[in-house]
């Protein structure tokens, strides 16, 4: 990721960290908040900086030249009502508008991982990687049939559950998605107790939705 290709404006709900001339792909990162809170969502946020090395891990599995990389930008730190995923909603559009109608991958922590799964009703997104996701036990999943979903959670989590991460995998492929989760043993919410496997694990999944994208026939 080269700091000439970061773009961004208070304006924006997409920041773009890369983008190639010709895109045909993108990787797009939301990160974790609260349930309730107005507060201005900034960058500096432990939140958001914790989606840094994600996206760095996920930038190590693509082709650089054909892949836009970034994150959304939300406008409040709190899901309030369901703020976060009208920024991702928004953050699509602009995508579009920047690369065509690409498909796109969706990485999420907590907060942000309810939202990308949320956004997998988008048409555009073909796969979605939630990270130790805030999934309440009436998290809706009919809208992900026939889409790509992995379900990250470490079984010391406090904060999410990774009890109601099974149960949404398992609603989910009731609702014929083609979902998946793992389990980091002995690891947290916050996803710095065996920091490396999350990034090595996440890079694998990228890679694989990415190639499932390209072709259809082999998700």
């Amino acid at each position: 990721m080269s700091a000439g290709t970061t773009e961004w404006s208070a304006a924006s709900s997409l920041w773009v960290r890369h983008l190639p001339p010709q895109a045909r792909v993108a990787v797009i990162t939301l990160h974790g908040g609260r349930a309730d809170s107005y507060q201005a969502s900034r960058p500096w946020h432990l939140a958001a900086l914790r989606m840094r090395p994600v996206l760095r891990a996920a930038a190590s599995a693509v082709r650089l030249d054909e892949t836009v990389l970034g994150q959304v930008r939300y406008r409040h730190r709190g899901w309030n009502q369901e703020d976060p995923l009208q920024d991702a909603c928004h953050a699509l559009g602009e995508l579009g508008e920047l690369a065509g109608p690409v498909p796109v991958v969706l990485i999420g922590h907590s907060m942000g991982g309810r939202a990308a799964l949320r956004a997998a009703a988008h048409p555009n997104v073909s796969g979605v990687v939630a990270l130790a996701p805030w999934l309440p036990a009436d998290e809706p999943t009919e809208h992900l049939r026939g889409k790509r979903a992995v379900v990250l959670h470490g079984d010391r989590d406090t904060v999410t559950s990774a009890d109601a991460s099974v149960d949404y995998v398992r609603r989910a492929r009731a609702a014929q998605a083609r979902a998946d989760i793992v389990l980091i043993r002995g690891s947290d919410h916050a996803m710095v107790r065996h920091s490396g496997l999350w990034h090595r694990t996440i890079a694998d999944i990228v890679a694989d939705m990415i190639r499932s994208a390209d072709d259809p026939a082999t998700g």
